[in-house]
This record gives structure tokens, sequence and C-alpha cells, in this order.
């Protein structure tokens, strides 16, 4: 099977599998193992059957944002609390492909939001203005984006600018100075 830009494969635990690049088109690989009790039920949510593991990301960066916040988390060490805080991670990472196939195209007002931000990496986005787009006030924006990431508007922007120029410094030989641009740091340090 071909896999394309923005996609994924979701393969239950023990699935014999191989898998390459194109040597014109390389791209990089994201991976994460998880299992637990919930992992079939989450899986299935993600709409992955045994005979259909592809699954087509709503917002590369976003889930992008998720998979490295996990690699940070786990390369910091390996205690106990860490790998809690850790699962914790992985299971909001599988919501959220659960969860972006389930919302209607409109969304909550978070999502779109979140939309609204992933459209504009390249700039600066103010909480007011965010917040009178998706017609709640800044405060109620910013309870809903806590309660959603854990964290606030600018913050979650932030990642999505990080984890755009983390997926340019891998797969182009972009300057850092143009990948800072093109994430709207007027700084390139």
């Amino acid at each position: 099977m071909r896999i394309g830009p923005g996609g994924a494969v979701i393969l239950p635990a023990g699935t014999p599998h191989a898998y390459g690049a194109s040597e014109g088109e390389p791209w990089t690989i994201w991976w994460v193992h998880v299992r637990g009790r919930d992992v079939d039920e989450l899986v299935g949510s993600c709409g992955i059957r045994p005979d259909a593991p592809l699954l087509s990301l709503r917002s590369l960066d976003r889930i992008t944002a998720l998979l490295d916040e996990i690699v940070t988390s786990l390369e910091r060490d390996m205690t106990p609390a860490r790998l809690v805080a850790t699962s914790g991670m992985a299971w909001r990472l599988m919501t959220q492909l659960a969860v972006d196939r389930l919302l209607p195209e409109g969304g909550t007002p978070v999502e779109r939001a979140m939309r609204y931000l992933e459209d504009r990496i390249d700039g600066h986005v103010q909480v007011g203005e965010l917040a009178a787009f998706v017609g709640v006030s800044p405060s109620h924006l910013a309870a809903l984006f806590r309660q959603a990431t854990g964290g606030g508007v600018v913050a979650h922007h932030l990642s999505l600018k990080m984890a755009r120029a983390r997926r340019l410094l891998d797969t182009t030989d972009l300057a850092v100075a143009e990948i800072a641009r093109q994430v709207g740091m007027d700084d390139a340090f």
C-alpha cells in the first residue's frame, strides 16, 4: 500500500510489516507504539479496521506537535512519573485522531480557532481578534484552550510554529533564517 502526504497507518500490535520511502521524494517517519485496555476502542474510533489501516490526518502540524511532546518527554528521562505523563500524551494523540475524524467541518469554537492558527503559522495572532472571529469572549476562548490543550492560545500557536519548523528542517534544505521567516519568527535565533 502507498501512503501520501498527511497520511498515517495504524497497525494492530503484532502485525508484520515493512516500510520505506521513495528515494526521489523522501519523508519523515513519526511512529509510536501504544498499548492498553482502551487502545482497540480508540483505534476503532479513528475509523481504522484491519482491512483499512490508512488514516488521513486532518491537521498534520497539530499531530506532529503532539508526537514531538511525546518524544521530548521521553528524552528527558524514563522515571515512572515521566512514563505516566507520556502515556497521557499518547492518549491525547489517539483521542485527537478520533476527534478529528468525528468533528463536523465547522467544528466548535476551539476547533475553528485551532484551524485559524494552523492557517496562520507564518503570522502573529491576537487572542481578542481570534475570540471575536470564532464568536466567544477572550476569557472563554482561553478557558477552552486550557481545557483542550492544557495550555493557552499563544502557547498552542508557538507549538504549531515549532512543529512546522522541525518538519521544514527535516524535509528541506532551507536555511534556518528562511525557516524562521516561514513560521513568522522575526529573529532566526
